[in-house]
């Protein structure tokens, strides 16, 4: 009554498939290896060199080769580049946490630190820190 079914239906799932798959733990190094390269072209930017190569050291043991540098000014306020910085250092954070690499951990918790005393110590700019001006 019914034609049998003789074509693999695109509904079945692709365990034999020809191409290489990559693990959780492969996926998290290429992950907080680019959070890491972000924190260190802000940071190139930002002229901080020995934390720059600290940077550079833990991209390089992630990828398995050391990271291209260039300081690419942006022409951005220091405190901006600050605020960036630190943010990008908290992606590396979470992810540095989440596959247990204590060595990358340890390095972003301080570039947090770092950056946010240098916020701290800059002076203040209410149109930069996120503050309405004029709204009550």
């Amino acid at each position: 009554m019914y034609e049998p079914i003789r074509t693999p239906s695109v509904h079945s799932p692709a365990d034999d498939a020809d191409f290489p798959h990559r693990s959780r733990e492969e996926e998290l190094d290429i992950q907080l290896a680019g959070h890491l390269a972000a924190l260190l072209a802000v940071t190139d930017e930002l002229g901080l060199g020995a934390a720059g190569d600290r940077i550079a050291e833990q991209v390089a043991r992630l990828r398995g080769a050391p990271p291209a540098r260039h300081a690419a000014l942006t022409d951005a306020a220091p405190a901006a580049l600050h605020r960036r910085a630190h943010a990008l250092a908290g992606r590396a954070l979470v992810v540095a946490a989440s596959r247990a690499d204590t060595t990358a951990a340890i390095l972003s918790a301080q570039r947090m630190d770092a950056h946010t005393e240098a916020l701290a110590s800059a002076p203040a700019d209410t149109a930069a820190s996120g503050q309405l001006v004029g709204a009550h």
